[in-house]
């Protein structure tokens, strides 16, 4: 209970101090927010109604005021509202973020489908060609930048092709492009990260005791190894999560993916300040509670720490 009590009183600290800085630096971000919402440059308007607005949004306050005023909705559980769209920014953040999780699965779904035979093909046939190109598979992935793979896959497949869509969302083939995209980029990483484990559990002594006992090596693979080799891959697979839920900025946008990358990267073009900050918020709080749930899961897969945690009880 106590040890509970202290991580929750860590974890408002971190979210007020993140949330007290990232609020001081998008003020900081050269542009204004009233002429976007006016549209100064499209249509003429009074500098009157110009100063009103921003009486009226309180931007003329001392930026500790106005982070005051932030606070207070925010512990009411208000993130504000949107200055371009009017609305709720949690309703606008909860409307947008399905389409995200979406994308963040299929994505998942196609790294755990390269990685994990690629990864333990590599190991058990280790300096064999399927090692040779699983590794030159994993160079080659973590080299390419996200972006410009997805560039070469709207040009061969929208453009040359013609057989997916290059952007919107709406049918399974909306999401095919962009999920191969940060699928592909992300398992060039836990293809040699399984693997490097796989061989280092190969190589305990537990595994030479089961050996001589004779028992199959498809068992000890499957039963043994292949457990034991999951921990530090679940460990990254967590930390993974949450910077492709945050990181899909760059392939929403490219793919004209409606998720809430791209609303924030419009939010950031429009000065639209409080959509900004509710996604800061609302993407730490969320990778926040991923890490929870993969300690848990690593709790599960290592035996020494449930042991341990069994001892201090």
């Amino acid at each position: 209970m106590i040890q509970i009590t202290k991580r929750f009183i860590e974890f408002m600290l971190f979210l007020f101090l993140l949330s007290f800085i990232s609020f001081i630096l998008i003020k900081l971000v050269p542009g204004d927010p009233i002429r976007r919402m006016l549209q100064v440059d499209e249509v003429s308007v009074t500098k009157e109604q110009i100063e009103a607005l921003r009486d009226e949004l309180k931007l003329h306050e001392p930026l500790y005021i106005q982070y005051w005023y932030w606070l207070k909705r925010f512990f009411a559980f208000d993130l504000g509202h949107s200055y371009i769209t009017k609305q709720p920014v949690l309703s606008e953040l909860l409307s947008r973020f399905p389409a995200t999780m979406m994308l963040t699965c299929a994505s998942l779904i196609v790294m755990i489908l390269i990685s994990i035979p690629l990864g333990t093909l590599s190991a058990l046939y280790k300096n064999k060609w399927v090692d040779h190109i699983s590794r030159l598979f994993a160079l080659v992935g973590s080299s390419i930048p996200s972006f410009w793979l997805g560039l070469l896959f709207i040009e061969l497949f929208a453009v040359r092709l013609g057989i997916l869509p290059s952007m919107g969302k709406g049918t399974v083939k909306h999401i095919i492009l962009p999920s191969l995209t940060l699928g592909i980029a992300m398992s060039a990483v836990y293809v040699r990260l399984l693997r490097s484990s796989l061989l280092e559990s190969l190589n305990e002594d537990y595994v030479k005791a089961a050996r001589a006992r004779g028992i199959s090596e498809r068992r000890i693979v499957l039963f043994h190894v292949f457990r034991r080799s999951l921990i530090p891959v679940v460990t990254i697979f967590g930390m993974s999560i949450g910077s492709l839920i945050s990181g899909t900025v760059v392939i929403e946008v490219l793919f004209s993916y409606p998720g809430i990358g791209k609303m924030v990267v419009d939010a950031m073009i429009r000065r639209d300040y409080p959509v900004i900050q509710g996604y800061v918020l609302f993407i730490t709080i969320l990778i926040v509670l991923i890490n929870i749930i993969v300690d848990i899961g690593y709790r599960y897969l290592n035996p020494e720490i449930r042991l341990k945690g069994v001892e201090r009880r």
